[in-house]
């Protein structure tokens, strides 16, 4: 029995945490009630590994089971319950978030006053420097970022390729701003090259790094102008509210690195990404090393390759796609 690709125009649980493709995956699994990887490749163009990570997924988020027996093979969830479900976990880490107002207020409070044993407060360009080198070198096991300009000292960060060959796992999330200064792409394309797992979100207002959801640095101004000062935040409900804030920014955060299965080439894709990450005509051009009247040349041949009718929907098509 032939089973027609479902129909994706409308995919709507990327709210609840779900990937995109990762739902296109889910649904498809629904019109067929059972479904092995291997069935779902070609009707969803991909790879049966690429079917596979998506339904483990699918399966830690409770919306598909796997059915006993030797080959793999999910059955979906009943979605009234399974959707339900995921939305209290979702509405629960937004609740955690929210509880952190009081002690954002400690936060504020401690600052003017000096520090409490949670809450240190630290002060100048090269204080805030030393203490992210220290964060970095005592990580053990992760550090997740979020980064935005300014930079206090310098854009580069040559402890985490030292971090990463130890065994250390970075994952950071950047406002577009960060790829529009100098080199700083460059920088993060090197890094991802070495292991780390670089997202953007745009509108992102904060700048922190934490090590092992143990050890926070975070500035309490953008503004690097007069004097620099931050606080090392040790744990506390404050630092699982932070670690709460930075999960949201990475599920919302759109990946920087490529699916297995790119069918654009790397330009192409690079310039999606960055259109999509909200940059502007100018900027993108620069990050490409291209003129603007040769980046929007190839925006609109990207428009007649992926059928849209403008840079938004091709932005859309590719990242419903899996492609970015």
């Amino acid at each position: 029995m032939s089973h027609e690709p479902p129909d994706t125009s409308r995919l709507q649980l990327t709210a609840a945490g779900v990937d995109p493709f990762d739902e296109r995956v889910y649904r498809a699994v629904l019109a067929r009630h059972t479904a092995a990887p291997a069935e779902l490749a070609e009707p969803l163009d991909c790879s049966a590994d690429r079917a596979a990570r998506a339904l483990d997924r699918l399966r830690e988020l409770g919306l598909v089971g796997r059915l006993s027996g030797s080959r793999r093979r999910y059955a979906a969830i009943e979605p009234g319950a399974a959707i339900e479900a995921l939305v209290r976990s979702r509405t629960a880490e937004l609740d955690s978030v929210r509880e952190a107002a009081g002690e954002l207020s400690r936060l504020f409070d401690a600052a003017q006053a000096g520090g409490t044993e949670e809450v240190e407060v630290v002060v100048g360009s090269e204080a805030l420097g030393r203490w992210f080198v220290r964060l970095q070198q005592e990580a053990r096991e992760e550090v997740i970022t979020l980064d935005r300009p300014p930079y206090a000292l310098t854009t580069s960060n040559p402890v985490e390729a030292t971090a990463l060959t130890r065994g250390v796992r970075y994952r950071a999330v950047y406002a577009p701003e960060a790829l529009e200064w100098p080199g700083v792409l460059g920088d993060i394309r090197e890094l991802v090259g070495r292991g780390e797992e670089a997202r953007v979100l745009p509108g992102l207002r904060v700048k922190m790094a934490i090590a092992d959801r143990r050890l926070a640095l975070l500035p309490l101004s953008l503004d690097f102008e007069g004097e620099v000062r931050a606080v090392v935040l040790r744990p506390s409900a404050l630092l699982d509210g932070l670690v709460d804030y930075w999960e949201l920014c990475w599920r919302l955060a759109t990946p920087l690195d490529a699916p297995a299965e790119d069918p654009l080439g790397e330009d192409d894709r690079r310039m999606l990404t960055l259109l999509v990450a909200g940059l502007k005509d100018e900027a993108i051009a620069r990050q490409l090393g291209w003129s603007v009247r040769t980046m929007r040349r190839r925006i609109s041949a990207l428009n007649d390759k992926l059928g849209a009718a403008n840079r938004f929907q091709a932005g859309v098509i590719a990242t419903r796609r899996g492609w970015i």
